[in-house]
């Protein structure tokens, strides 16, 4: 089951990427540099799974708590330019979401895990794999910073 969610996850970005792979090459060497890119444009990062974890039955005021400090952590490291990519999967199964780390070893993105509050709770268990993706996802945050409407606060 891991693997075809890995496969699907993989079928998902090259389906995302193939109007750029038919359209005219315009390579950017500086561009290509700044996201450290090889020279097909890619790179290696590391991807998490997170799972389900054994500690999930908390009352709801709890349970919302756990939400915010887990994003709030999500936010924080996005925030310093470790985290590429963080979200939900759409069912309500074991794997819960993934995340995208900027990371050398999977040893760091480990120690990144274990900042997040519903990690420490057991809420969520992480699994962490090298991962070798298209360098451009390190620009995802600047372009979905211009595309989310500004939240209200509460």
């Amino acid at each position: 089951m891991k693997r075809l969610s890995c496969i699907a996850l993989l079928g998902m970005c090259i389906g995302a990427a193939w109007p750029a792979i038919t359209a005219e090459p315009a390579y950017d060497a500086a561009l290509a540099t700044k996201l450290r890119a090889d020279d097909i444009g890619m790179r290696m990062y590391v991807m998490a799974l997170l799972k389900a974890g054994p500690n999930r039955n908390r009352p709801p005021e709890e349970a919302r708590a756990l939400q915010a400090a887990h994003m709030a952590n999500i936010n924080r490291l996005a925030a310093e330019g470790k985290l590429v990519l963080a979200g939900p999967f759409g069912d309500d199964g074991p794997l819960r979401g993934i995340y995208i780390f900027d990371v050398a070893t999977v040893a760091e993105a480990e120690a990144l895990t274990r900042t997040d509050p519903a990690v420490q709770a057991g809420q969520l268990a992480m699994e962490l794999h090298p991962w070798y993706g298209s360098a451009a996802l390190m620009m995802v945050n600047e372009v979905h910073a211009k595309i989310q409407k500004p939240v209200a606060p509460k």
